[in-house]
């Protein structure tokens, strides 16, 4: 679809952030839906992925709970990717996610994974980033490998 859309995700301009793209699973029960819609752009390379915390990603301290920040980040790695071009919806798994928690994430402002692509290969991504919050540049840094799903073979 011209739009980016299919029957996974919906990925395209989002009129109310000029600039930003807007990145929405299409299936509200699966589990990607509980940060509903991602934001994307892509400035020089560098992927920035956006999302609104709600309460129902908190910790008992009203901070964004370190589980809802591993998710969102793992949601990120492949936001970025499809920003950057480097792969489509569903066509990927997560090998390995590292992350260092650095500081913690307010829950009334977005938070935002700012993700680079290191290299692809024929079957691999790998990628890097940062989680920042407005005056708080970093809350985590993380590194993943993403492998890319086969594509189908010619009958």
């Amino acid at each position: 679809m011209s739009d980016g859309s299919d029957a996974l995700f919906s990925y395209g301009d989002d009129p109310a952030l000029p600039g930003w793209k807007r990145w929405k699973l299409g299936d509200e029960s699966r589990f990607n839906a509980v940060f509903g819609a991602i934001h994307v752009r892509v400035d020089d390379g560098m992927a920035h992925v956006r999302m609104t915390p709600r309460r129902q990603h908190s910790n008992l301290r009203d901070q964004m709970h370190g589980g809802a920040l591993l998710g969102f980040i793992d949601c990120a790695l492949f936001a970025a990717a499809r920003g950057l071009g480097v792969l489509q919806a569903g066509g990927a798994v997560t090998l390995d996610l590292a992350t260092q928690f650095i500081g913690g994430a307010a829950l009334d402002r977005p938070v935002e994974a700012r993700v680079e692509l290191l290299r692809e290969t024929g079957r691999l991504l790998f990628l890097r980033g940062l989680i920042a919050q407005d005056e708080t540049p970093t809350i985590a840094s993380f590194s993943a490998t993403l492998r890319k799903s086969t594509p189908p073979s010619a009958a």
